[in-house]
């Protein structure tokens, strides 16, 4: 085991897996000389040359549209969106093309694409630099859409993608970056759990907590602080937000029969409603009460001096969990 930061397992991950198969490169702005903004990709290009490690242009519509030609010619095309609110300008071609033209060929042809993109808030970053646009890749059919919370993932979970014959949005929480853990370089793909399942990363009786990204570090601190109150919390990291891993989740709801979902990303629409609904359908007769969310607020995402208001917090989902309990909560005597 070998401690590293999440972005350096990341680079880690894209190492291993151009050594493994020498049809993948890799494509994004900076990436090359200079090696990421966040400096995952620093090394590589000096390590396997001009021709894998491509510097594009600013635009990422032609990056991703080119990524869709080379899959094409049978490459395994790596993208990296700079950061998480660059990535709308190449919309149009992951849900049009990207998503679709596997179906469209009648199988004939395959999109090996990952697309890596620094995501999510907590950073203090500017404008169009915290977005959280999960639920659109979450909606489209043909995309597979995962998020890392912790640097073996990272490392592992990179690696199926790129492996896996469906394209992938891989999605990096950037408040992670540089938080280290306990990184295994030699494992081998055959032994890693599948990348659609869920893991439960702490085990509990009384309420079911399910997120992803950063939020599972957030919820961790939530078990901790529900356990000094006397209730014992289940985390789940899903780990694949499409598809979803409903045979983890159900079977801890069952257990439970309370639940509560959380992200960061705006309420309205978001993965917490398909999920609640997804557990209702599949649960209802073992819930004690109707399952919660803490999400972001329905606004654009705010300065960085705000955003800790925006973000779900401690206070915020310890509330949810006294709601699913009964227990006084900040909804108490309001008509909801």
């Amino acid at each position: 085991m070998t401690s590293m930061t999440m972005a350096a397992a990341i680079g880690a991950g894209l190492r291993r897996a151009m050594k493994d198969d020498p049809r993948v490169l890799l494509m994004g702005e900076d990436i090359g000389r200079l090696g990421g903004v966040f400096r995952v990709t620093d090394g590589l290009l000096d390590e396997f040359g001009a021709a894998r490690v491509i510097d594009t242009p600013l635009a990422e519509s032609g990056i991703v549209g080119t990524a869709v030609g080379l899959a094409y010619r049978g490459f395994r095309p790596v993208v990296e969106i700079q950061f998480d609110g660059f990535v709308y300008p190449a919309f149009d071609q992951i849900v049009c093309q990207v998503a679709k033209l596997h179906y469209r060929t009648a199988g004939r042809v395959r999109m090996p694409v990952t697309i890596r993109i620094p995501w999510a808030g907590g950073v203090g970053a500017a404008e169009h630099h915290s977005e959280s646009p999960e639920a659109y890749f979450v909606h489209t059919s043909g995309l597979r859409v995962v998020a890392v919370s912790d640097p073996q993932d990272a490392y592992m979970m990179l690696r199926q993608a790129i492996a896996s014959d469906d394209p992938v949005v891989f999605f990096e929480p950037k408040r992670l970056y540089h938080r280290k853990g306990d990184v295994d370089l030699d494992a081998d793909l055959a032994d890693a759990a599948p990348m659609g399942l869920a893991r439960v990363v702490r085990e509990g009786t009384d309420v079911t907590l399910l997120t992803y990204g950063a939020q599972v570090l957030t919820a961790m601190d939530v078990a901790v602080a529900a356990e000094d109150d006397g209730v014992s919390m289940e985390v789940i990291d899903l780990r694949s937000l499409s598809p979803i891993d409903y045979r983890t989740i159900a079977g801890s709801v069952r257990k439970t029969g309370r639940v509560v979902v959380t992200h960061e990303a705006p309420r309205e629409g978001g993965l917490a409603a398909e999920v609640i609904a997804g557990v209702t359908e599949r649960c209802f007769d073992y819930l004690e009460a109707a399952p919660a969310r803490v999400t972001g607020h329905d606004i654009p995402y705010p300065p960085a001096k705000l955003e800790k208001h925006h973000l779900p917090d401690l206070d915020r989902i310890l509330d949810a969990v006294d709601r699913v309990l009964d227990r006084p909560n900040s909804l108490t005597g309001v008509e909801r």
